[in-house]
């Protein structure tokens, strides 16, 4: 079995070093989508039928949310570039490819951790965390 292609396969010492500038797009990221979701939210108090139309259909009736939802893509490529991968916003998961020796996993930071500390591999996502060779035991808090 062959295992799968990236743009780029990181050390944890390399995605750890990516860490101080992950957390500001991610934080920006974050506020960001709350405000639009605060926003969307008050927008439906009048209007309730708007909950079921997407974002582009939203921002084309409200252009005052289209600055922030830009933002919202732009910090996302911006993680892209880096060769990461954004799966949760909310929660500020990114996943960073990893050869593990025997197969490509991905190292997981979330949001709020100082360094990498967990792994999982490519299909089971944030559930399937295991903790990476020393880190503390208190690694999944």
């Amino acid at each position: 079995m062959s295992k799968p292609r990236f743009q780029k396969l990181f050390s944890p010492d390399e995605a750890n070093g990516l860490i101080p500038r992950l957390e500001i797009i991610v934080r920006d990221l974050q506020m960001m989508a709350n405000y639009v979701r605060v926003r969307v939210n008050e927008l439906a108090i009048d209007n309730p039928e708007l909950l079921n139309r997407t974002l582009p259909e939203i921002i084309e009736r409200h252009p005052d949310l289209d600055a922030p939802s830009t933002r919202m893509a732009e910090a996302i490529e911006q993680i892209e570039e880096l060769g990461c991968f954004l799966t949760d916003i909310d929660q500020g998961l990114i996943d960073f490819p990893f050869d593990n020796g025997d197969e490509v996993v991905f190292l997981c930071w979330q949001f709020g951790e100082q360094s990498v500390l967990a792994w999982h591999p490519i299909g089971d996502g944030f559930a399937g965390r295991r903790p990476l060779p020393g880190a503390p035991k208190q690694w999944l808090n």
